[in-house]
Protein backbone atom coordinates (compact mmCIF):
# COMPACT_ATOMS: atom_id res chain seq x y z
CA UNK A 1 0.00 0.00 0.00
CA UNK A 2 1.49 3.15 -0.64
CA UNK A 3 2.71 5.48 2.53
CA UNK A 4 1.14 8.15 3.14
CA UNK A 5 4.09 10.27 4.19
CA UNK A 6 7.07 12.25 2.22
CA UNK A 7 8.49 9.38 0.20
CA UNK A 8 8.35 8.00 -3.10
CA UNK A 9 5.00 6.25 -3.47
CA UNK A 10 3.41 9.43 -2.44
CA UNK A 11 2.91 10.07 -6.20
CA UNK A 12 -0.98 11.56 -6.69
CA UNK A 13 -1.06 14.57 -8.62
CA UNK A 14 -0.94 17.85 -7.05
CA UNK A 15 -0.09 20.98 -8.92
CA UNK A 16 0.77 24.98 -7.75
CA UNK A 17 -0.34 27.80 -10.30
CA UNK A 18 1.71 28.23 -13.20
CA UNK A 19 2.38 31.79 -12.01
CA UNK A 20 3.89 30.26 -8.37
CA UNK A 21 6.11 28.02 -10.42
CA UNK A 22 7.31 30.66 -12.22
CA UNK A 23 8.01 32.79 -9.38
CA UNK A 24 10.22 29.80 -7.76
CA UNK A 25 11.90 29.59 -11.16
CA UNK A 26 13.07 33.25 -11.44
CA UNK A 27 13.52 33.93 -8.21
CA UNK A 28 16.70 30.59 -8.34
CA UNK A 29 17.56 32.67 -11.30
CA UNK A 30 18.32 35.67 -8.99
CA UNK A 31 20.28 32.99 -7.34
CA UNK A 32 22.61 31.48 -9.72
CA UNK A 33 21.96 32.74 -12.77
CA UNK A 34 19.79 31.76 -16.23
CA UNK A 35 22.59 28.73 -16.93
CA UNK A 36 22.90 28.09 -13.51
CA UNK A 37 18.97 27.61 -13.66
CA UNK A 38 18.95 25.81 -17.26
CA UNK A 39 21.59 23.24 -15.38
CA UNK A 40 19.98 22.55 -12.23
CA UNK A 41 16.65 22.07 -14.25
CA UNK A 42 18.74 19.14 -16.75
CA UNK A 43 19.87 17.44 -13.23
CA UNK A 44 16.38 17.37 -12.02
CA UNK A 45 15.18 15.70 -15.27
CA UNK A 46 13.40 18.54 -16.17
CA UNK A 47 14.16 20.01 -19.10
CA UNK A 48 10.91 20.94 -20.60
CA UNK A 49 11.17 23.49 -18.30
CA UNK A 50 14.56 25.49 -19.82
CA UNK A 51 13.95 28.56 -21.51
CA UNK A 52 10.35 27.81 -20.68
CA UNK A 53 9.32 28.96 -17.51
CA UNK A 54 5.40 28.14 -16.62
CA UNK A 55 2.99 30.95 -18.06
CA UNK A 56 2.09 33.94 -15.47
CA UNK A 57 -1.40 32.69 -14.80
CA UNK A 58 -2.97 30.56 -12.03
CA UNK A 59 -3.67 27.53 -13.92
CA UNK A 60 -2.66 24.15 -11.47
CA UNK A 61 -0.24 23.38 -14.18
CA UNK A 62 3.22 23.26 -12.09
CA UNK A 63 3.48 19.78 -10.71
CA UNK A 64 4.52 19.41 -6.94
CA UNK A 65 7.03 16.68 -8.56
CA UNK A 66 8.89 19.11 -10.48
CA UNK A 67 9.40 21.48 -7.43
CA UNK A 68 10.62 18.53 -5.55
CA UNK A 69 12.98 16.96 -8.20
CA UNK A 70 14.32 20.85 -8.65
CA UNK A 71 14.89 20.78 -5.32
CA UNK A 72 16.66 17.84 -4.75
CA UNK A 73 18.50 18.64 -7.21
CA UNK A 74 20.02 22.02 -5.80
CA UNK A 75 21.05 20.03 -3.17
CA UNK A 76 22.89 17.44 -5.08
CA UNK A 77 24.24 20.65 -6.46
CA UNK A 78 25.74 22.32 -3.88
CA UNK A 79 25.37 19.96 -0.91
CA UNK A 80 23.04 20.64 2.24
CA UNK A 81 24.47 24.05 3.16
CA UNK A 82 25.03 25.53 0.27
CA UNK A 83 21.26 24.63 -0.75
CA UNK A 84 19.73 25.33 2.24
CA UNK A 85 21.21 28.95 1.88
CA UNK A 86 20.10 29.33 -2.06
CA UNK A 87 16.66 27.89 -1.11
CA UNK A 88 16.29 30.35 1.67
CA UNK A 89 17.12 33.42 -0.54
CA UNK A 90 14.99 32.33 -2.95
CA UNK A 91 11.89 32.12 -0.69
CA UNK A 92 12.56 35.56 0.66
CA UNK A 93 12.78 36.60 -3.39
CA UNK A 94 9.73 34.93 -4.60
CA UNK A 95 7.56 36.77 -1.75
CA UNK A 96 8.90 39.65 -2.82
CA UNK A 97 8.53 39.01 -6.51
CA UNK A 98 5.03 38.29 -6.83
CA UNK A 99 3.84 36.24 -3.62
CA UNK A 100 2.70 38.93 -1.59
CA UNK A 101 0.33 40.45 -4.03
CA UNK A 102 -2.16 37.43 -3.95
CA UNK A 103 -5.42 38.28 -3.20
CA UNK A 104 -5.33 37.27 0.91
CA UNK A 105 -1.89 39.47 1.44
CA UNK A 106 -2.86 42.36 -0.38
CA UNK A 107 -3.68 45.56 1.44
CA UNK A 108 -1.61 43.99 4.02
CA UNK A 109 0.79 47.24 4.18
CA UNK A 110 -2.03 49.74 5.44
CA UNK A 111 -2.17 52.23 8.14
CA UNK A 112 -4.26 50.05 10.52
CA UNK A 113 -2.08 47.57 9.75
CA UNK A 114 1.01 49.00 11.31
CA UNK A 115 -0.89 50.10 14.26
CA UNK A 116 -1.73 46.68 15.41
CA UNK A 117 0.52 44.77 17.72
CA UNK A 118 3.38 42.73 16.56
CA UNK A 119 1.79 39.56 17.23
CA UNK A 120 -1.57 40.36 15.71
CA UNK A 121 0.33 41.41 12.65
CA UNK A 122 2.42 38.30 12.55
CA UNK A 123 -0.82 36.06 13.02
CA UNK A 124 -2.87 37.78 10.00
CA UNK A 125 0.00 37.17 7.69
CA UNK A 126 0.70 33.71 8.80
CA UNK A 127 -2.47 32.85 7.93
CA UNK A 128 -2.52 35.06 4.68
CA UNK A 129 0.13 32.79 3.36
CA UNK A 130 -1.71 29.85 4.26
CA UNK A 131 -5.08 30.86 2.56
CA UNK A 132 -2.92 31.99 -0.57
CA UNK A 133 -1.69 28.56 -1.31
CA UNK A 134 -4.58 26.38 0.19
CA UNK A 135 -6.62 28.68 -2.09
CA UNK A 136 -4.54 28.80 -5.26
CA UNK A 137 -2.85 25.44 -5.30
CA UNK A 138 -3.45 21.80 -4.16
CA UNK A 139 -1.06 22.16 -0.88
CA UNK A 140 -3.35 22.38 2.39
CA UNK A 141 -1.86 24.31 4.85
CA UNK A 142 -2.86 26.09 8.14
CA UNK A 143 -1.58 28.21 11.16
CA UNK A 144 -1.76 26.93 14.89
CA UNK A 145 -1.25 29.12 17.97
CA UNK A 146 -0.29 27.86 20.79
CA UNK A 147 1.52 29.97 24.16
CA UNK A 148 4.92 31.53 22.33
CA UNK A 149 4.57 30.04 19.25
CA UNK A 150 2.46 30.11 15.83
CA UNK A 151 2.54 26.74 13.93
CA UNK A 152 2.45 27.10 9.93
CA UNK A 153 1.55 23.44 8.81
CA UNK A 154 1.53 22.36 5.08
CA UNK A 155 -0.22 19.09 4.82
CA UNK A 156 1.02 17.83 1.80
CA UNK A 157 4.30 19.88 0.94
CA UNK A 158 5.46 20.36 -2.81
CA UNK A 159 8.94 20.79 -1.47
CA UNK A 160 9.85 17.24 0.23
CA UNK A 161 7.06 15.67 -2.53
CA UNK A 162 8.41 12.00 -3.02
CA UNK A 163 11.53 12.73 -0.98
CA UNK A 164 13.40 11.26 1.77
CA UNK A 165 15.64 12.79 3.83
CA UNK A 166 17.88 12.96 6.48
CA UNK A 167 16.75 16.45 7.56
CA UNK A 168 14.03 18.86 7.68
CA UNK A 169 14.51 20.29 3.69
CA UNK A 170 11.54 22.80 3.15
CA UNK A 171 13.89 25.38 2.94
CA UNK A 172 11.89 27.56 0.21
CA UNK A 173 8.71 27.38 2.37
CA UNK A 174 10.84 28.69 5.16
CA UNK A 175 12.61 31.81 3.06
CA UNK A 176 8.92 32.40 2.23
CA UNK A 177 7.94 32.62 5.70
CA UNK A 178 10.49 34.57 7.14
CA UNK A 179 10.14 37.26 4.51
CA UNK A 180 6.41 37.55 4.89
CA UNK A 181 7.01 38.19 8.54
CA UNK A 182 10.16 40.68 7.92
CA UNK A 183 7.44 43.05 5.59
CA UNK A 184 4.56 42.70 7.89
CA UNK A 185 6.72 43.66 10.97
CA UNK A 186 9.11 46.78 9.62
CA UNK A 187 12.01 44.42 9.83
CA UNK A 188 11.81 42.22 12.60
CA UNK A 189 13.31 38.48 12.09
CA UNK A 190 12.21 35.72 14.51
CA UNK A 191 12.99 32.30 15.40
CA UNK A 192 11.89 30.09 12.55
CA UNK A 193 12.42 26.27 12.48
CA UNK A 194 10.97 22.79 10.72
CA UNK A 195 10.19 20.58 13.48
CA UNK A 196 8.61 18.18 11.29
CA UNK A 197 9.13 16.96 7.49
CA UNK A 198 7.26 14.82 5.81
CA UNK A 199 10.43 14.31 3.76
CA UNK A 200 11.92 13.02 7.02
CA UNK A 201 8.73 10.66 7.77
CA UNK A 202 6.33 13.22 9.51
CA UNK A 203 2.66 13.38 9.17
CA UNK A 204 3.14 17.30 7.89
CA UNK A 205 5.81 19.84 7.29
CA UNK A 206 5.34 21.66 10.63
CA UNK A 207 7.06 25.31 11.33
CA UNK A 208 7.23 26.32 14.70
CA UNK A 209 8.00 30.55 14.86
CA UNK A 210 9.13 32.18 17.88
CA UNK A 211 6.48 35.02 18.91
CA UNK A 212 9.02 37.07 20.34
CA UNK A 213 11.24 38.76 17.70
CA UNK A 214 15.31 38.29 18.42
CA UNK A 215 16.25 41.77 16.86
Amino acid sequence: MPDERGNANELEPRFYPNLIGRLYLISLEDVMGRNGVNALLNLAGTRHLVNNYPSNNLKREFPFGDLSAISKSTETMYGPRGARGMELRAGRYAFNLGLKEFGPLLGMADLALKLMPMTMKMKIVLNAVAQTFDRFSDQPTRVEERKGQFLYIIEKCPVCWGRKSDKPCCHLAQGILEESLTWVTGGHTFHLEEIECRGTGGNACIFAINKDAID
